[in-house]
């Protein structure tokens, strides 16, 4: 029984051990430099159906029996690229070096392309193929270029060639990875002669550059020799100002001050005249009581006075002129009641008074002229009016008694009645 027992035991342990030797070949560890091809099974990719599956990095159970197990190396893979004599636009044959690094995809959906095309190939083939069409690439893009924008613009020239190598490579199932242009002649000596203008242009542009540098030099130490001479000049602009405003406000403060000064003294003497106008209002009122006291009132007792007595006068006056003109009147009366006789008495009793100087007795006697008077007794008043006619007449030159005829013609013959 124990014997039974021992041999079970060591039969399992053999299977046991069997098993996992079957089950060690049959799994795979991917590392992710490669990928894992287990061809045999169904799968449907898209629209399509494939006998195989892809595993890149990871761990994969191969069906026994059913499926084979692929590996494909996903490791960069670099590429020297070499093309000699290769027509550019224009005609001009270029030779081109160039460094590219390329590899197998390790996703979908490119790792199928990868896996139909280099499934079971060599690294070698895949670096000729690839590097085959990198070549008819570099050609191509080539023919669409000059050689001036070849040499001058080589990220443009590497742009280009990058998109058309991408997309034909990722049709192959390759990857470009990066592509990089070296180096670029030719075996006429054109890109020398660019070169060679190009050189010379750049030194023409130095050239102008240098004058252009200088000139602006020149300009711009002019302008800063502008700038510095309008700065020194507004700095005394500013100076002068300032010094102006100092000035001003020093002369405004000694002006303040001296109208202040000659304001005191204006109002000391407005003070000093209105104390003495106040004095002299004092003495004026008494001066004016004094003149009331000592000439107003004596002057008014005296122009009374002056005006009664003034009156009296006039009384006196005005009744010696009512008497002398009611004898005047009376005279007028007994003239005009007289007629001719009363004429002859007014007359002679004005001339009378004049009598002794008319008779000039109390001048020296010039006889410029004699009067021959006739003789008799009845005719003494005829010959005295005679003679005093006489007189006045050489006296005065006054005609008496063609005077007393005139009157007598023209005197009415009966006086009118005394107006009252």
């Amino acid at each position: 029984m124990e014997g039974i027992v021992a041999v079970v035991l060591v039969a399992a342990l053999v299977v046991a051990i069997l098993l996992a030797v079957t089950f060690k070949r049959m799994l795979y560890v991917v590392p992710p430099s490669q990928a894992l091809i287990l061809s045999g099974g169904r799968r449907t990719i898209g629209n399509r159906q494939v006998g195989y599956r892809v595993v890149c990095g990871g761990r994969a159970l191969r069906i026994p029996l059913l499926e084979n197990v692929d590996i494909i190396d996903l490791r960069n893979i670099n590429i020297d690229v070499e093309v000699k004599g290769a027509f550019s636009k224009g005609g001009i044959p270029l030779n081109v070096v160039a460094i590219a690094n390329v590899k197998l995809p390790g996703e979908e959906p490119m790792v199928n392309n990868a896996v139909e095309r280099f499934l079971g190939r060599s690294r070698e083939e895949i670096t000729y193929i690839a590097k085959e069409t990198l070549e008819g690439n570099l050609r191509g893009v080539l023919a669409q270029l000059t050689p001036e924008e070849v040499n001058e613009n080589k990220e443009r020239f590497t742009q280009i060639l990058t998109e058309e190598a991408e997309h034909d490579l990722a049709r192959l199932g390759i990857r470009l990875d990066q592509l990089k242009i070296q180096n670029v002649t030719d075996d006429v000596g054109f890109l020398n002669s660019i070169g060679r203008i190009r050189g010379a242009t750049l030194r023409q542009k130095a050239v102008i550059a240098e004058v252009q540098a200088q000139a602006d030099a020149a300009v711009k130490k002019a302008q800063n020799l502008k700038a510095a001479e309008i700065a020194r000049y507004d700095a005394d602009i500013s100076i002068a100002a300032k010094e102006m405003n100092k000035r001003i406000i020093d002369a405004q403060t000694k002006g303040q001050a001296m109208i202040a000064a000659a304001e005191g003294e204006v109002r000391a003497q407005i003070a000093k005249v209105r104390a003495e106008i106040k004095k002299q209002q004092a003495r004026a009122v008494q001066v004016q009581r004094m003149l009331e006291a000592d000439v107003v009132q004596p002057a008014d007792a005296a122009r009374l006075k002056a005006e009664e007595e003034a009156r009296g006068k006039a009384a006196v006056i005005l009744e010696r002129g009512k008497a002398e003109a009611q004898a005047l009147h009376d005279l007028l009366e007994a003239y005009r009641k007289g007629g001719a006789a009363a004429r002859e008495v007014v007359a002679l009793q004005s001339l009378l008074p004049m009598v002794g100087d008319i008779s000039g007795s109390t001048f020296p006697t010039q006889i410029a002229k004699v009067t021959v008077l006739p003789q008799g007794n009845g005719d003494g008043l005829t010959r005295s009016l005679i003679g005093a006619n006489e007189q006045v007449k050489a006296a005065t030159g006054i005609d008496l008694g063609a005077a007393v005829q005139r009157i007598g013609r023209t005197q009415p013959s009966s006086p009118p009645p005394a107006k009252r």
